[in-house]
């Protein structure tokens, strides 16, 4: 097929050095004309070719190579890097390059906003984007409630030190939860209340004893995509935990961080369950964006605005204004949501490949969890193997993965369990990685069958 032609020509300039990464690629009209073509049939390997994230296009500029490009030659090497410990979103699906014409065209409209201290809230004219944005994923608020902060982080780390109007002091959390997060209870000593995160969610005849006797400010959730399980609450579970917190006087921080990428469109966030306040959501742009943006975003309720923006100009002022500019073009181009749509269809492939990989190849004696997310899983490994022990034999197969005891509270505390994402793993190396894994739990198990191994 002639657009196959075209793709395999490019390709092959692409590894003999002629188009280098960044690179424009030859117009659609140049090509048409140079392999006596339509321009449809152009349009089609230029389409197949961003699929498969060696090319990415800009409106109105043309297509271009990607930054980080590799030559196909180097990943056919039989000893890559497996890499199921970076979490950040697929660099190869980054939007490099609109991000940069949304930076340049800020500089030009914000300029003068750069040589001086902005607004602590955020611009408010991005608050109105946000507004608009958050209507997709069910969350109908007004600017005047929304804070821009730097990355979901600073939002929850403040939260763990403010006062709440319901006059409480504690804090419940999912066990495990990310690191983040744990820190921001550890560095402020606040007093905290662990429920497990099971295959099925969580127990809620447990979470209504918390809620009623161990005086509760708020509980911190992830509702979709949990990290690290990758679990996802039903719409019922919201609801029933909504009323438990309206029941007992307990407010929710709901941390939506990837609630973009659902594909399952049913599926609304606690914050539209919510008539009393009591929800406090807060989403990032890091994992489906740019993870050095640091930009996020929290929806206050009004009784604690005036606190909360007392202590987010303590911690940074005000979030930089060029960043925030760049976000407000990005979302009102319709270019966010373009980028969004390929980023669903992107990361559900991996979830799903992942998915069939632990099916078909994990040892019996492990369990798995995950969803189709294609970002946070986990494996419980068996009794008699610790993660790090794992972890350090994975290392050289060129295979990485994560270690969940940070993740816990001290009485929570698992040694048996590591975290995967496929989010920057190769579709292709997925099954591979995997079957690495299973071999390893295999070898190890067997070593210590044998008495080569002491575990402790």
């Amino acid at each position: 097929m002639k657009y196959a032609e075209i793709m395999k020509f490019i390709d092959q300039r692409m590894k003999d050095g002629y188009l280098k990464p960044g690179s424009k690629l030859p117009s659609i009209r140049a090509l048409s004309e140079e392999f006596s073509c339509s321009k449809n049939t152009v349009i089609k390997a230029y389409s197949e070719m961003e699929k498969k994230h060696s090319i990415y296009s800009v409106p109105k500029s043309g297509y271009y190579i990607v930054e980080n490009y590799h030559s196909p030659r180097k990943s056919q090497l039989d000893n890559r890097k497996i890499d199921f410990l970076s979490a950040g979103p697929d660099k190869l699906a980054m939007p490099y390059r609109d991000f940069q014409h949304c930076i340049n065209q800020a500089i030009e409209l914000y300029k003068e906003d750069m040589f001086t201290y902005s607004e602590v809230q955020g611009l408010y004219s991005l608050r109105v984007q946000l507004a608009r944005h958050l209507q997709d994923i069910q969350v109908f608020t007004v600017p005047e409630r929304i804070c821009v902060v730097s990355g979901s982080q600073q939002a929850l780390n403040i939260f763990v030190s403010l006062p709440f109007p319901n006059g409480k002091t504690n804090v419940c959390l999912e066990q495990p939860t990310h690191v983040g997060f744990i820190e921001s209870i550890k560095l402020q000593n606040a007093v905290a209340f662990g429920i497990e995160v099971t295959a099925t969610g969580i127990d809620l005849q447990r979470l209504e004893e918390i809620f009623k006797h161990n005086n509760i400010k708020f509980f911190y959730i992830v509702s979709r995509f949990h990290n690290p399980t990758g679990y996802s609450y039903s719409n019922s579970e919201k609801k029933r935990i909504v009323e438990l917190a309206q029941k007992y006087d307990v407010y929710i921080i709901e941390d939506d961080y990837m609630g973009d990428l659902d594909l399952n469109l049913k599926q609304d966030p606690m914050f539209a369950y919510d008539t009393s306040g009591r929800v406090i959501f807060t989403k990032s742009f890091s994992k489906v964006m740019l993870p050095g943006l640091r930009l996020g975003v929290t929806v206050i309720p009004e009784a604690m605005r005036t606190e909360f923006l007392r202590a987010k100009f303590a911690a940074d002022l005000h979030t930089t204004v060029l960043t925030q500019g760049a976000l407000e073009i990005y979302l009102k181009s319709g270019m966010f949501h373009a980028h969004i749509q390929k980023m669903r269809l992107i990361y559900s492939k991996k979830g799903l490949l992942l998915q069939k990989a632990y099916k078909e190849l994990l040892p019996t004696s492990t369990s798995f969890s995950g969803s189709l997310s294609g970002f946070y899983s986990t494996i419980e490994l068996p009794n008699q193997l610790k993660a790090k022990e794992l972890i350090e034999h994975l290392v050289k197969e060129n295979v990485y993965v994560d270690n969940t005891k940070k993740m816990y509270l001290p009485e929570f505390e698992k040694e048996t369990i590591i975290r995967l994402s496929v989010s920057q793993v190769e579709d292709e190396l997925i099954s591979i990685g995997i079957q690495k894994i299973a071999d390893a739990i295999e070898e190890l198990i067997k070593k210590r069958k044998q008495g080569y191994i002491q575990f402790i």
